[in-house]
């Protein structure tokens, strides 16, 4: 999405320049977040991006794996070898994180990209007992997808609560009851021992079935390849990036999953994981290459997740030091968590609410202060919560 989009927002900002986009995967550009829904039940054979590379004159380069940059020599080495560049645009994304010692036992899958979902489709098909090791974003998804397959699906979570390292305990504790009612077992508090053909092996020594095991425990930017570069990389692996999303070395930015930027709105430096990262942050590369009007990146993060039958919607960025107010029962099929910082509103998890999502990130956006005690009746809109 990030490199794709970028090459998009310098053709429509006027860039006349050579444009060229290079991707490890053989397969045309494609959208991710349809591989956990759609491509993996079947119901869309891929998630190819509608762009016209030949009508933008960009040359795409697929199947060419990036190995190392030269920036005293403006150089991108390749497997295909040497690339000059005047800028380049990192877009690499993430990659998952794997289950040690997992590598070379059958059955065992990730689903990251369109090979994986290939992979998982026939699993889903053939309605096989599944494990899935995290209660994440990308497990909840692909839990949702197996259950509605057919499938007998456990779910095991190392942390007390599904999405612990997202949300807090008391926002995501009612989600936890998600699982039942869609059929599926969720396992707290339950860490993998190890991973063998059939069977996943707790720590506790419990051994549940599994014709097929899917790990989703987080990703980390894919960076490994700039080893040696003298790109700065920060404390997760990602890119360091300044607010116009220009990395530590001249002619070179970062964008997406890989980057981090600092952000003024929340204070402090951001890494978002997220497809609205990678659709946004490329209008901002774009404008500060052609160098006509400088641009500032410090969106609203933005992200959103079908599970269980329920949509889920996120904006903002919250801390442990904000204070929460609720909109609705979290116990009921529809309602909204809300945090404000020094009374404005910082964040807002929307489940089944999308009214409130869309009017509490402009009201993030605009930096509005809130009436907490009317935030907290569902039945007013969001937007007439505020103070004064």
């Amino acid at each position: 999405m990030a490199g794709v989009q970028t090459a998009v927002a310098l053709r429509e900002q006027g860039f006349t320049g050579g444009v060229t986009v290079i991707g490890a995967e053989p397969h045309q550009p494609y959208d991710r977040p349809p591989l956990s829904k759609a491509v993996l039940l079947g119901t869309a054979e891929g998630s190819a991006f509608d762009v016209d590379f030949e009508a933008l004159d960009v040359d795409l380069r697929l199947g060419c794996e990036a190995r190392g940059v030269r920036p005293a020599e403006r150089v991108l080495d390749t497997e295909a070898g040497p690339v000059a560049y005047d800028d380049l645009v990192l877009a690499t994304g993430a990659e998952p994180v794997t289950l040690p010692g997992t590598e070379g036992v059958p059955g065992v899958h990730l689903l990251r990209t369109l090979d994986d979902a290939e992979r998982l489709r026939p699993v889903l098909a053939r309605q096989h007992d599944i494990v899935v090791v995290g209660a994440g974003w990308i497990g909840a998804e692909f839990a949702t997808a197996a259950r509605e397959a057919g499938c007998a699906v456990t779910v095991v979570e190392a942390a007390g609560r599904p999405l612990a390292g997202a949300l807090p305990a008391e926002v995501a504790a009612p989600m936890a009851a998600w699982y039942a009612d869609a059929g599926a077992e969720l396992r707290t508090g339950a860490r993998v021992e190890r991973v063998e053909p059939g069977a996943v092996v707790l720590a506790d020594g419990s051994r549940l079935p599994a014709d097929a095991v899917v790990v989703g425990i987080g990703a980390r930017p894919a960076t490994g390849w700039l080893a040696g570069s003298g790109i700065e990389l920060g404390a997760h692996g990602e890119v360091v990036a300044d607010g116009r999303l220009r990395a530590s070395v001249p002619g070179v930015y970062a964008v997406g999953d890989c980057a981090s930027f600092p952000s003024a709105r929340y204070g402090e430096r951001l890494l978002v994981h997220h497809w609205d990262n990678a659709l946004q942050g490329p209008r901002t590369v774009a404008a500060n290459i052609i160098g006509v009007t400088p641009s500032v990146y410090d969106p609203v993060p933005y992200f959103w997740s079908e599970q269980f039958g329920r949509f889920v919607q996120y904006a903002g960025h919250h801390g442990p030091a904000d204070r929460l107010v609720w909109r609705g029962d979290p116990a009921g099929p529809a309602w909204t968590a809300c945090w404000l910082r020094e009374g404005r509103l910082a964040a807002l998890l929307a489940v089944g609410r999308p009214r409130d999502l869309a009017q509490g990130r402009r009201l993030i956006e605009a930096g509005r202060t809130m009436d907490a005690e009317a935030l907290t009746d569902p039945a007013r809109p969001l937007k007439s919560a505020t103070a004064g």
